[in-house]
């Protein structure tokens, strides 16, 4: 989860470790270490609120590792465009892909100057695939798709990856916007994931989060889960469809899978 405001070209700008943000935020949720005392402590206030913020982290993230995982899997999937990557935490998509298919290749999206700070840790790939970093806002996504076509083919099936990013447009009808034109320019056969916190299922964590929102942090929107299916209309939902994020072909040996205000899904490009 990041944040699209900023301006182009923010990858010079200083980190300021006086104001908590929300990349670092969420990174301190799952558990990373690349946060400051600024994070944690509105990342324990959040908590404190709404303990189960950390839940939703955790399980929005194992939601994206079923993902590549059934992507590289299931369907032979190479190619990957993750917008919104966030810090790098334990199973990023080229390490998911990768190890699946060694010949992946991935390429990251963000305009968060910490997320470059890192990019190293982002651009490792095995030999035979290729991971890349693009410095960009996700409100522009021609400028994204013209960078990224410098490691990707377009003429191959894509996966276009939009995990907990899309809440940071305010706007709905630009944010469908935003979604329709990447997958204008992605091939048939390509494949569309998103997740977003849920409105309407958590009153609890809707109050935490209009909070946040009004405390002069970039606000992170949340949707309702009609909002979050509608961004894949014209598209073939995989199974089980839109659901809460632990409902998503959970692993065998996971727990009994909750409704939590987190809802996600994957569809393809027919």
């Amino acid at each position: 989860m990041t944040d699209p405001a900023t301006a182009p070209g923010s990858a010079q700008q200083k980190i300021d470790t006086s104001v908590p943000h929300s990349a670092r935020i969420w990174n301190y949720w799952l558990g990373g270490k690349d946060n400051y005392p600024v994070d944690e402590e509105a990342g324990d206030a959040y908590t404190a609120v709404f303990p189960g913020i950390v839940t939703i982290a955790r399980s929005s993230r194992a939601f994206l590792r079923r993902n590549i995982s059934y992507l590289a899997g299931e369907q032979g999937i190479r190619q990957f465009l993750d917008i919104g990557t966030g810090l790098p935490t334990a199973d990023n998509t080229h390490q998911v892909a990768q190890r699946i298919a060694p010949e992946s290749r991935i390429v990251y999206v963000d305009n968060d100057p910490m997320v470059l700070a890192h990019a190293r840790a982002l651009l490792y790939s095995t030999s035979e695939g290729a991971t890349a970093y693009v410095d960009a806002n996700v409100l522009e996504p021609e400028r994204i798709l013209k960078a990224a076509g410098d490691t990707l083919d377009f003429s191959r099936p894509t996966a276009l990856i939009l995990s907990n990013i899309l809440g940071h447009i305010a706007d709905y009808d630009e944010a469908r916007s935003v979604v329709d034109r990447l997958m204008a320019a992605l091939p048939s056969g390509s494949f569309l994931s998103i997740n977003d916190g849920s409105r309407g299922i958590d009153p609890v964590f809707e109050r935490a989060q209009d909070a946040y929102n009004s405390s002069g942090a970039v606000p992170y929107n949340l949707r309702t889960v009609e909002e979050i299916t509608s961004f894949f209309d014209g598209l073939e939902l995989v199974e089980p469809g839109v659901v809460s994020v632990q409902q998503w072909r959970p692993d065998e040996d996971a727990p009994e899978p909750q409704v939590i205000a987190e809802h996600g899904g994957l569809a393809r490009k027919p």
